[in-house]
């Protein structure tokens, strides 16, 4: 049970840190009818085959020390946080176009704080609900189901 109530013509972000599906709810609270408005995808492949190099080394401060590993840069999870600020972009467009006046979100915690760091206020005004869950790749009508549950 999500405790969330979509009304007719509520938009539903459905988002993970490759795709973004933009649904509304064509039907209202109880019989919910989501349809796709708008679809992003955005190619995201494993760290393994985006990085290039072996992770750094750098001498440590004491003379004959040893050499201490550097941490490498994660390109996986930096394409994720690009995504969420091309995502909370559109949303800005499409709130200041008055494309919806409600919006839902579902997406994984990581991904959620992301937008809301990245979401403009007159984005985050109209967020009436926000549920914690990776729905991607359902199809749309068992994203119905699990929301109006």
């Amino acid at each position: 049970m999500t405790g969330l109530t979509i009304d007719h013509q509520t938009w539903i972000l459905v988002a993970d840190g490759e795709k973004a599906l933009f649904l509304e709810n064509t039907g209202d609270a109880t019989l919910p009818n989501f349809a796709v408005r708008r679809v992003e995808e955005h190619e995201n492949p494993p760290d393994r085959e985006q990085g290039t190099d072996k992770p750094g080394r750098m001498a440590d401060d004491a003379p004959g020390s040893h050499r201490s590993s550097v941490a490498e840069t994660d390109w996986h999870e930096i394409e994720k946080d690009r995504f969420a600020r091309e995502v909370a972009d559109i949303l800005y467009k499409m709130a200041h176009r008055n494309r919806f006046k409600k919006m839902v979100i579902v997406a994984p915690p990581h991904i959620l704080g992301d937008l809301r760091q990245e979401m403009h206020k007159e984005v985050a005004d109209r967020v009436v609900g926000e549920l914690p869950k990776t729905l991607t790749n359902h199809p749309i009508d068992k994203i119905e189901n699990l929301l109006a549950a």
